[in-house]
């Protein structure tokens, strides 16, 4: 069996293209993944495997329209090895995550991305009777409306 679960934070922002013959979304990023820390004392060593990730597809497009530099994200997919030619005719090996499927690991106000925008969300009034009333333009963020 050849599943991976990760979770980390994007190196940068996504490299996304596109495929000539059905125009799919091909996204390509690197996932920053911390290590635990090791039982030696040397402070040099690196702390994080840098893990490199592609999606396709409606995945791809998820990842172009939502994952910036720095967002925290939970991964599932497969590992995937290849090898290729380089210019200078050496032979270069590689492996990658083949990306199914991306959650957000953090809210986006703890990343501290909102961008510059100020958003408070709306909080429930009492009216007396036990009950709350539910303020304007909550509902569609409730999972049984």
């Amino acid at each position: 069996m050849n599943r991976v679960i990760l979770m980390g934070r994007l190196t940068r922002d996504p490299n996304v293209s596109y495929a000539q013959k059905d125009n799919s979304a091909i996204a390509r990023f690197t996932l920053a993944v911390d290590r635990r820390v090791s039982r030696t004392n040397d402070q040099n060593q690196q702390t994080a495997d840098f893990i490199s990730c592609v999606s396709f597809g409606k995945t791809a497009e998820f990842v172009e329209k939502y994952l910036r530099q720095g967002t925290k994200v939970a991964l599932e997919g497969r590992i995937q090895t290849g090898s290729y030619t380089n210019r200078d005719g050496q032979k270069v090996y590689t492996t990658d995550v083949m990306v199914d499927n991306v959650e957000f690991a953090e809210s986006k106000n703890a990343q501290g991305g909102n961008d510059g925008q100020s958003y408070e969300r709306p909080q429930p009034s009492g009216n007396g009777s036990g009950f709350m009333n539910i303020p304007e333009g909550l509902d569609e963020e409730l999972p049984f409306a």
